[in-house]
């Protein structure tokens, strides 16, 4: 009778969890959707997220909440969706960190990032050569002739050891031939007003969060990290164009979903939020943050952070840096 018991009982898990597949790939969404962000409010990595939820919500007519669960590296949120059900009703929005850089940082993960489903790349922001005003650099060569001058004698901010501010200043060492003394602080604000005070001398920060100070004065922007020039930016050269040809370090922002969700589902989750990234509202929200809108398919998100994955993964491997 037991053994009758366990059968049924399994039998109903089973069904329950074909029926919500079969609802997933039929009139999906039948309920509120749940976006976990794996870092805290108020960055533009939940930003930006919380910008494209808003049009979903209308499309979808269910609401779409979106869940920050931050902590090591976003690695904590991103584990969550990992191994929640593959029924499109938990997704993740994240940044590079777990998605491209913490598979070579950390010595173990609880999850598989190459697992997650890419469906879409909302957005683009890249990182700047930021320096203090009281720094004696003008330009890009200038600031590269002092470092080789000076050996470690440049004090580069960063917000932790391994992230990409870090492992941008790491790219940047390898690929001028300079070497910079990291100072390594706990997140972008503390960072950021320590070089407007000119305690630290540079900052490979990211566009979206440096913007203001640049333009109120408080510190200088000397090149862009992305091949083109940045809209916000339009007179700020790249570096690539100045001296390091081909260098790249940009941040981007994408939806994912967890390992066996079905086609449908993500096709449908990639049309409805590209639909909203196309909007000229959301363009010019998303532009104001110094994010640049992307909308991209499946296939091309995925190769795109393969590609991501490999350039960081490079940074890691010079930094030698293990956690």
């Amino acid at each position: 009778m037991k053994r009758r018991e366990l059968g049924a009982g399994l039998a109903a898990l089973a069904l329950s969890a074909s029926a919500r597949r079969a609802r997933a790939q039929g009139s999906w969404p039948a309920q509120p959707v749940r976006i976990v962000v794996p870092f805290p409010a108020g960055g533009t990595a939940d930003s930006v997220p919380r910008i494209v939820a808003e049009g979903l919500r209308a499309i979808w007519r269910q609401p779409v909440i979106i869940d920050n669960r931050p902590g090591a590296a976003g690695n904590i949120g991103t584990a969550h969706v990992a191994g929640a059900e593959p029924d499109g009703y938990t997704l993740l929005a994240a940044p590079p960190p777990p998605l491209a850089i913490n598979q070579h940082l950390y010595a173990r993960l609880n999850f598989d990032p190459t697992g997650l489903r890419p469906i879409v790349i909302m957005g683009t922001s890249p990182n700047v050569v930021e320096v203090s005003t009281k720094l004696e650099v003008r330009n890009l060569r200038e600031l590269i002739g002092l470092a080789k001058a000076k050996p470690g004698g440049i004090n580069a901010a960063n917000q932790g050891m391994g992230t990409t501010s870090h492992l941008t200043a790491a790219m940047f060492e390898a690929a001028a031939g300079v070497e910079f003394n990291h100072v390594p602080y706990n997140g972008t604000a503390p960072a950021l007003n320590d070089l407007v005070a000119g305690h630290v001398d540079l900052f490979f920060d990211n566009l979206s969060s440096s913007l203001s100070f640049h333009q109120s004065g408080a510190t200088r922007i000397l090149a862009i990290c992305q091949a083109e020039r940045a809209q916000q930016l339009p007179d700020v050269p790249t570096v690539s164009e100045l001296a390091l040809p081909g260098f790249s370090a940009i941040a981007w922002y994408a939806i994912m979903a967890p390992r066996g969700t079905p086609d449908a589902v993500i096709q449908a989750v990639n049309r409805d939020a590209v639909s909203v990234i196309q909007q000229p509202e959301v363009q010019k929200r998303f532009i104001e943050q110094a994010v640049k809108p992307v909308g991209n398919s499946p296939e091309e998100a995925a190769a795109f952070i393969a590609a991501e994955s490999r350039l960081w993964g490079e940074a890691v491997r010079r930094t030698g840096l293990r956690l």
